[in-house]
């Protein structure tokens, strides 16, 4: 059973954290984390396994910068050693199991304790609250079936931040005639489902869906698209960045400097191919590691995201640090046969560049070789002419991005339907090549 009490204690705490001066905040952090490595190597046998190995005991962990002493752990290897990985401490039958969604492979299954579960909630609630979310502000989210229950009994007799959940599978009419009722404050959601349903809001000449402020996340969304949201709900977009085994990660404010990073419940760091990390403006896999995950501990854990940090420091005065923006998974980027590497951002850019951009309801790209591409475009009806829209597509791809033609080949088809993937998100860029990207 929820702790409300512990759980506002946790939100207090992190809301007041947001602005310690930056000493003050290393200073908790490394604390932190010299506590949740002695936890591991006491009580967790797969990180007792792996110190050991490496020749490195808890007293060596004593500061963020004493992590790179430590491989990265990817999810395959939390998958293979899942039983080892749980705290010996804790009985499992008292501990919550969640899952990742599994877009890019099977889902990992992980374990928490209710504590754990009361400090994920007030995590949430940090970012959402310092965009001027109130208690009893009609909060509505589009998204899939699997966290329907996430909200109590106690939480909706109280209907304090109360989420209202849209499916994000239903048919986006249902979905505006939905959320047309429900005249949300807060519209929340998948930034794809966010932005398809702006696409048809705009097709009708408007809606009346006039949110205080718009949430997205779960998936990268490019400049362009998010002026788009903005435009057709009158209404400023925010964008958050999480992953399941660690909730929210990063969170713009309203400033939009960047993205505040949660440093002082997660440790972000970006590492190239060698687990070295990056310097300042550089683009690197995201590693993390959990200050708060005991039941079942993530240290330097690969999400499998890639993004690029920055030192500057934002006007709203929170002191949380920053990073610049999340690129996207590490199987959305595009490897070409000369070595270039072209990630989500560059292709959606490309995309709002094209002349006929607006004729396209939806696309993916799949990239099923180094030199071949699968290009599947839903076009509006009445629309340019598949032809025409194929031919000067083409042109358009080779012409922006700077490719030969002799070095790939785009195979553009238009079909009916896009479909979500099973975890409701519309992924646009797919590589299936097993790249690392530098």
């Amino acid at each position: 059973m929820t702790n409300y009490f512990r759980a506002v204690y946790y939100l207090y705490g992190m809301m007041k954290r947001a602005y310690w001066n930056r000493d003050r905040l290393i200073r908790y952090q490394n604390k932190k984390l010299r506590k949740i490595v002695k936890h591991a190597y006491d009580h967790v046998p797969f990180y007792h396994a792996e110190l050991r190995e490496t020749g490195i005991k808890p007293d060596d962990i004593k500061t963020a910068e004493d992590l790179n002493k430590l491989p990265v752990v990817r999810k395959d290897e939390i998958k293979k050693h899942i039983h080892e990985t749980i705290s010996q401490d804790l009985k499992i039958d008292n501990l919550r199991m969640l899952r990742t969604s599994g877009s890019t492979g099977l889902p990992l299954h992980f374990y928490i304790s209710g504590a754990e579960d009361e400090f994920r909630k007030a995590k949430h609630l940090r970012a959402n609250i310092s965009l001027g979310q109130k208690p009893r502000d009609k909060w509505v989210v589009i998204t899939s079936p699997a966290h329907f229950g996430e909200t109590t009994r106690i939480q909706r007799m109280l209907g304090v931040y109360v989420p209202t959940p849209v499916l994000v599978f239903d048919d986006v009419a249902a979905q505006i005639s939905t959320i047309e009722e429900l005249k949300p404050d807060i519209l929340d959601g998948y930034s794809s489902s966010l932005l398809l349903l702006a696409k048809e809001v705009e097709k009708r000449g408007g809606a009346r869906i006039r949110p205080r402020f718009i949430i997205g996340g779960a998936e990268l969304i490019d400049d362009s698209s998010r002026r788009f949201i903005e435009k057709v709900f009158d209404a400023p977009f925010y964008d958050q960045y999480a992953c399941v085994e660690m909730e929210r990660l990063a969170w713009q404010c309203p400033e939009k400097t960047g993205y505040h990073m949660d440093a002082d419940t997660v440790i972000v760091q970006f590492v190239d191919e060698d687990g070295e990390e990056v310097s300042v403006g550089e683009r690197g896999e995201i590693v993390c590691t959990s200050l708060f995950n005991y039941a079942m501990p993530f240290i330097r854990y690969a999400v499998g995201d890639v993004g690029i940090p920055t030192n500057e420091e934002c006007p709203c005065g929170r002191t949380l640090p920053l990073m610049k923006v999340v690129e996207g998974r590490k199987d959305s980027f595009l490897l070409l046969s000369n070595g270039q590497v072209l990630s989500p951002i560059a292709l959606d850019v490309a995309m709002n560049m094209f002349k006929f951009h607006s004729d396209i309801d939806h696309y993916r790209i799949i990239q099923r070789k180094i030199d071949l591409f699968e290009f599947y475009i839903k076009i509006h009806s009445g629309g340019v002419a598949e032809k025409t829209m194929e031919k000067e597509l083409l042109k358009h791809l080779w012409r922006t991005l700077n490719i030969n033609v002799d070095e790939a080949t785009f195979k553009v088809k238009f079909v009916e339907n896009i479909p979500l993937d099973k975890t409701g998100k519309l992924r646009k860029v797919i590589s299936e090549l097993n790249q690392n990207v530098e």
